[in-house]
């Protein structure tokens, strides 16, 4: 089966404050971006790469953020749009003869071989998997002036990659469409089909980058 990872890079980051989009921030000596899509570019189950990118920043990308570290499964970079779930839509098209993808938050660069390995195997044997990462702290719901406790176990947090039939995700983003629905995540226009969604458990380390004090915290986990 031919396995394809969708890096989603095309946000231009507002929270983190900075004079650049934040895949292109420097983390650890080279850009976060070329952190990410290398944990992808080495993976042996991995087999091609498209990644978004804000439209216009296409030649940059290839020039200064990627062809530097001689990636060898890049197959395109595509203009994003609006949202994370156009630009999703975006590079998904273009990967419609792949059988299993990968979408991964081009944010995300501390992802291990590993989860992206399980929700690959998830993926060909359910159809759809999910990287999440247990709720450890108590988590509570206002009501009114009051709070009520929600049970730890029935929560998780949503990590990527989330890992599809190339098929199943591409029907999913295209019902969404028709629809005008708008979700926050890939798997949640999955689970809209009525399809269930595996989950794999994730290390807490895997932390998308959307402020300095994640930045900071990603430059001290990559040091060491």
């Amino acid at each position: 089966m031919t396995c394809a990872a969708l890096i989603t890079a095309a946000g231009y980051g507002s929270r983190m404050g900075a004079d650049r989009p934040k895949q292109y921030l420097d983390l650890g000596g080279s850009p976060l971006l070329a952190r990410t899509v290398k944990a992808f570019d080495e993976h042996p189950l991995i087999d091609v790469i498209v990644i978004t990118v804000p439209p216009g920043d296409e030649t940059f990308c290839r020039s200064v953020v990627l062809e530097p570290y001689g990636f060898s499964k890049i197959e395109r970079i595509v203009p994003g749009g609006a949202t994370r779930q156009q630009s999703v839509f975006n590079g998904l098209v273009t990967l419609d003869r792949t059988d299993i993808v990968a979408i991964h938050d081009g944010a995300r660069p501390l992802v291990s071989e590993a989860t992206i390995t399980k929700t690959i195997e998830a993926a060909r044997a359910t159809g759809a998997a999910l990287a999440c990462a247990p709720v450890k702290d108590t988590v509570k719901r206002k009501e009114g002036r009051h709070l009520l406790t929600l049970s730890r176990t029935e929560l998780w947090l949503a990590h990527t990659p989330q890992t599809f039939l190339t098929r199943l995700i591409l029907e999913a983003h295209r019902a969404a469409e028709q629809e005008g629905f708008s979700g926050t995540d890939d798997a949640c226009l999955v689970e809209r089909l009525g399809l269930p969604v595996a989950v794999v458990e994730d290390s807490p380390y895997n932390i998308k980058i959307t402020t300095p004090e994640d930045l900071q915290l990603a430059r001290l986990l990559v040091l060491g």
